[in-house]
């Protein structure tokens, strides 16, 4: 049988953070982009706690007033919590330019709030339409898509741009899939009612405590306006065997055993479904070509631990339709130096606060009693999510820098 065929100037691969804000972007340049969407929103997401450097990426797509508008928690900073030290880092207090706030969300909500938001400034999306197969056998690839009545057709596109996700789409179809350079490690989560009455608890800060005895385990605890938190676990696969198979029952056993968490969470109740993700760290062999380009988690996701991965899509996002749109004008794109080797600039930093957090280096300076003022601005503007602020010498030259002041740190 003979597929129906349509064109359009752009195809993007999913409606999260980088889909939506890819849409709106180019929609406000006058390109035609259609957005194709597996599933149906609201669905839930992990990837709760935003940066405030997502602010400035929903300002470029006029999305800003209406996340401003859909009451989610306000977000100030971050906070770590090991073995009785505390120390916070307020976002406001950083060395690059740019918001200091943000929001903590429930992503279901929060991808809803940007979807609605690309649809009202007319962008297409269509939901439960699932990408077959692709061919770039010709200059303008040709999606084989099935819609939600099980009917397939074919959509002809000038470019393609995956903000699938997870799902990595054109990573699994085009077999560009390549291992990470980071270990594999496992994450269990759910959502609490959490009725914590602790007046110190500071629901405008995520909360990473480290695990009494087992520094590469952590926690997050990430509170939302309506009274609930998403609470969750990461470490090593092999670390879980230890606690019961109902993820439910581990968290509220690994809970106890750290003080802190255990006294705020004492009355906190347990009632959603539990969540797990493992071997989650991705990467791949080709970011983009001239035919297609990978957003966020499609390309690469790192680890939850910084909350970078809606950073980096919302990145991905800007900086890909930034060059699409100079090839869509008949200029000559060269998409490694243009677009991959930008965005790798700022995933290559939050990399490497990755690797010191697990090996201890970047927790030796985050727990330093008496850190210096100027530096501690640098530190916060990389977890704020300024992770491609050139100007920040903890940018620039993030792995030695980091080493050099864990070695200090640790001297004293």
């Amino acid at each position: 049988m003979l597929l129906s065929r349509e064109s359009t100037e752009v195809v993007i691969i999913g409606a999260g953070p980088s889909g939506s804000i890819a849409a709106a972007l180019l929609h406000q340049q006058g390109v035609k982009a259609l957005v194709l969407e597996k599933a149906t929103f609201p669905r839930f997401s992990i990837g709760e706690s935003l940066l405030p450097a997502c602010m400035e990426s929903l300002k470029a797509a006029n999305m800003l007033d209406a996340v401003n508008s859909a009451g989610f928690q306000f977000k100030n900073g971050a906070a770590f919590n090991w073995q009785g030290q505390y120390t916070a880092f307020d976002f406001t207090d950083k060395f690059s330019l740019g918001e200091g706030t943000t929001y903590q969300v429930q992503r279901a909500q929060f991808d809803k709030v940007l979807a609605d938001e690309a649809e009202r400034q007319g962008v297409e999306i269509r939901y439960q339409h699932e990408i077959l197969s692709v061919d770039l056998s010709s200059d303008s690839p040709v999606l084989c898509v099935k819609d939600e009545h099980g009917l397939e057709y074919h959509v002809e596109a000038k470019f393609i741009l995956d903000a699938s996700g997870f799902g990595r789409v054109l990573p699994r179809l085009l077999d560009l899939e390549s291992p990470s350079c980071l270990p594999p490690r496992k994450a269990i989560f759910t959502h609490i009612i959490d009725n914590i009455e602790d007046e110190e608890y500071d629901r405008e800060k995520i909360l990473v405590s480290v695990h009494p005895t087992s520094k590469d385990v952590w926690y997050w605890l990430i509170p939302f306006s309506n009274g609930t938190c998403s609470f969750g676990v990461v470490g090593e696969p092999e670390f879980f065997d230890r606690y019961p198979d109902n993820h439910l029952e581990a968290l509220a056993e690994l809970a106890s055993e750290e003080p802190r968490l255990n006294a705020l969470l004492s009355k906190a109740d347990y009632p959603n479904p539990s969540g797990t993700i493992g071997g989650y760290s991705a990467n791949v062999s080709t970011l983009a070509t001239k035919q297609f380009a990978l957003l966020g988690n499609a390309g690469e996701f790192l680890d939850p631990v910084f909350s970078s991965g809606v950073t980096i899509a919302m990145k991905s996002a800007e900086l890909s339709v930034a060059a699409l749109l100079r090839q869509l004008n008949g200029e000559s794109v060269d998409w490694q130096s243009e677009y991959a080797e930008p965005l790798l600039k700022g995933v290559d930093t939050f990399r490497c606060y990755v690797e010191g957090w697990y090996k201890g280096t970047l927790q030796d300076v985050i727990f330093y009693p008496s850190p210096d003022p100027k530096i501690k601005q640098m530190i916060c503007s990389i977890l704020a999510g300024y992770a491609w602020d050139t100007d920040n010498p903890y940018v620039k030259n993030p792995e030695r820098r980091l080493n050099t002041l864990a070695e200090i740190c640790a001297a004293e």
